[in-house]
């Protein structure tokens, strides 16, 4: 089944900004004017509670996306580009971008500026962006971000305050089919879901203790965490009906 994808502009600029325990939070600007990192830094100050933003993420962490028409082509051009630290987020990246299967070019790793031991001094003060709290969010300054609230510790989740969404997605290694799943699930939970959500990608390969912790015996395997009772589907995720019958979402 072919999925509409969520409204985007034709053209924009799009900054994602990962922190150290591998959350993300990002935007799409089309008018391509905003002070993004800046804003980037402050919400994600808000949602963590942080003692102040974190700007010396900036640029080390972060992802940024440019779309263009070439005056002289009059052909819509892209450019992307990474730091090393967040590389290997592509599949991600292309899921809230919308750009499928694009290479992402690799930024040089700044002497100096992206310092590994440096960063780690920062991590007594800032321990939240150590741990990895299942966040995915867009930015935006027009609107609100105190949405989400850190009150449960123990499990290291942010549990927001008003209706939202938690989801695990669990995959067997990285491939064509399993960026075709996120890109799909993304474009849905966009277009029907009508709350903030968060959606974690967890490779059983890499992180077979979570499996075991979630009860994942196959994969793929999408798991709704909150709201509770928990809930989950194994096998195919093509199924539109199934999915938001799953998430309570049926009548959006």
């Amino acid at each position: 089944m072919i999925i509409e994808k969520p409204s985007l502009p034709l053209l924009y600029k799009g900054i994602a900004l990962f922190t150290p325990g591998g959350d993300l939070i990002y935007c799409i600007d089309p008018s391509k004017q905003g002070r993004w990192h800046l804003h980037l830094c402050a919400t994600l100050q808000e949602i963590l509670n942080l003692v102040e933003p974190p700007h010396f993420l900036v640029p080390c962490y972060t992802a940024t996306i440019d779309r263009w028409l070439d005056p002289r082509t009059q052909q819509i051009r892209t450019f992307a580009e990474a730091y090393p630290a967040v590389m290997r987020h592509q599949a991600i990246l292309n899921a809230i971008f919308g750009t499928r299967d694009l290479v992402w070019q690799a930024t040089p790793w700044q002497d100096g500026l992206c310092d590994r031991m440096v960063l780690m001094t920062y991590k007594s003060t800032f321990p939240q962006l150590w741990e990895d709290h299942d966040l995915i969010v867009r930015s935006d300054p027009t609107a609100s971000v105190s949405l989400y609230s850190s009150e449960n510790a123990d499990t290291q989740q942010l549990y927001p305050k008003a209706q939202a969404y938690v989801l695990r997605l669990f995959v067997a290694g990285h491939s064509p089919n399993t960026e075709r799943i996120l890109e799909n699930l993304h474009d849905l939970l966009e277009k029907y879901l009508g709350h903030p959500y968060t959606l974690k990608v967890i490779d059983v390969f890499t992180h077979p203790e979570q499996a075991e912790i979630n009860q994942v015996t196959a994969t793929p395997t999408l798991v709704r965490v909150v709201p509770q009772p928990i809930r989950r589907i194994v096998g195919n995720l093509d199924n539109v009906d199934k999915i938001l019958q799953m998430l309570g979402a049926k009548d959006r």
